[in-house]
């Protein structure tokens, strides 16, 4: 049950962060350069399969001027 909640929980995130991305019209490099991750697990965190720290969480949230996340 743990397990099943934490890849909805990431999913969920990874969705917000793309829609926000493609609202700002940024590229998943951009993104990654601005927050100094590489590319690749970015694209992960995306894809609901990266597990960021809640540092990067952060800095993505600022990269693409996220001010709340609704996570349910």
């Amino acid at each position: 049950m743990k397990q099943e909640m934490s890849e909805i929980i990431r999913k969920e995130l990874g969705e917000t962060f793309r829609q926000a991305r493609e609202k700002a019209g940024l590229t998943q490099v951009k993104v990654a350069e601005m927050v100094e991750m590489d590319v690749n697990y970015y694209a992960r965190i995306e894809r609901g399969l990266g597990n960021p720290s809640y540092e990067k969480v952060h800095g993505i949230m600022k990269a693409l001027k996220i001010e709340s996340l609704d996570i349910k």
